[in-house]
């Protein structure tokens, strides 16, 4: 595979787009296997972390199929939005627009998360906690991590208590969610680093709640929901 090394450390977007040229161009097939981790990490001259999620990427596009000691395979030559004739939704395509949806769920949330601490009951504590505990358990799954990051959020809006706040919310997730799958998968819970801190973010909202402290609640909320466009901002800039 020949592909030229990059200078600086950590730039997954461009061995990814490297790869997705070849893929593109022909010169990697449909069913060709791509070189293990550990070669094509040094033929970068980048960590097996790094390439790690450059390869997630690409899979998040739909363009290689990574299998648990299988390596990576081939298993489609354009992006799956281009090879099913799809138009990305226009959040995708714009990213003001994205980062005002992740603005607007951070206004509802951040509230949320306060109601959540004066309302909540035993059992909406317990089931925080145990998608918490899930979530440790899940580390490095990137799709188990997606569903239960919105498992966690979804549990908050019910311990509102309050149902028009439950469908608002329902409403928003779901746009917000379809949008930033592919950054998701590409760095939140494939970047252990970047996972590791997301999920004590969590937690720290998690016991605010249990402890009905609504003004940390909040805080702590604004802060990962903050951490969150962040991270999104760096791939729609």
């Amino acid at each position: 595979m020949d592909v030229a090394k990059l200078d600086k450390r950590n730039h997954y977007e461009e061995i990814a787009e490297q790869i997705r040229t070849l893929i593109e161009s022909g010169k990697l097939k449909v069913g060709d296997k791509l070189p293990s981790t550990k070669e094509m990490s040094e033929r970068f001259g980048v960590g097996r972390s790094t390439m790690r999620e450059a390869l997630s990427g690409l899979k998040a596009m739909g363009l290689i199929e990574i299998r648990q000691g299988g390596g990576c395979t081939v298993v489609r030559t354009q992006p799956l939005a281009e090879s099913s004739g799809l138009t990305p939704t226009p959040t995708l395509l714009d990213g003001t627009s994205l980062l005002e949806l992740l603005e607007a769920r951070q206004s509802l949330e951040v509230s949320y998360a306060a109601i959540a601490a004066s309302k909540r009951s035993e059992s909406d504590v317990e089931q925080l906690r145990l998608i918490i505990a899930h979530m440790v358990e899940a580390a490095g799954d990137e799709e188990a991590g997606e569903k239960l990051d919105v498992a966690f959020h979804q549990a908050i809006a019910h311990a509102t208590g309050n149902s028009v706040m439950m469908r608002l919310f329902e409403t928003i997730m779901q746009q917000t969610e379809t949008a930033i799958r592919a950054v998701r998968r590409i760095e939140m819970y494939t970047n252990k680093s970047v996972a590791d801190q997301l999920l004590c973010e969590h937690n720290i909202i998690c016991e605010a709640i249990a402890a009905g402290d609504g003004e940390l609640a909040a805080s702590a909320m604004q802060e990962h929901l903050q951490h969150v466009a962040r991270i999104v901002s760096k791939h729609t800039a």
